[in-house]
């Protein structure tokens, strides 16, 4: 078995997004062509998911490759025109930003959101319950807020 890199995380993560983002729009098609709107309430759904699950993973690794700000906003940015988390996918590993392995298993940590990191990285099922506890508790909150352009 391959180790999950921060590249294939990322990448995982950032397609994931991708595909999720076409399936709304192909559910959007649906919706408007007038058949039913049942696709855009499970895309929308499954979408959310993984859009959160994605914003984590991509802060995740932006701590471990060190990336500047605007490396690490354009990234998060990446997620909201459909398909453009693939472009910025490409982008960082033609930059070279996605190399290497998990640095803060073998240095130092510095700073809350490094040591959080080192401690995960170290407790690999951990790190897994706490995504997933993580995207339920943001998804929900969304939920509670409600869809863009929503009235109160």
């Amino acid at each position: 078995m391959t180790a999950l890199t921060p590249r294939r995380l990322f990448r995982t993560a950032a397609v994931a997004e991708a595909i999720t983002w076409a399936l709304l729009l192909v559910g959007m098609v649906v919706k408007y062509a007038g058949p039913t709107d049942a696709l855009v309430r499970v895309f929308g759904m499954l979408h959310g998911i993984v859009f959160v699950a994605y914003v984590l993973v991509t802060v995740f690794v932006w701590v471990n490759q060190r990336w500047r700000p605007a490396t690490g906003v354009l990234a998060l940015l990446s997620s909201v025109p459909p398909l453009v988390t693939i472009l910025f996918d490409v982008l960082a590993e033609r930059r070279r930003r996605l190399d290497g392995g998990w640095r803060l298993l073998h240095e130092q940590p510095s700073g809350p959101l490094e040591h959080g990191q080192a401690l995960l990285l170290r407790r690999p099922l951990a790190a897994v319950g706490v995504l997933v506890v993580a995207v339920a508790v943001l998804t929900a909150l969304a939920l509670v807020v409600g869809p863009p352009g929503a009235s109160a």
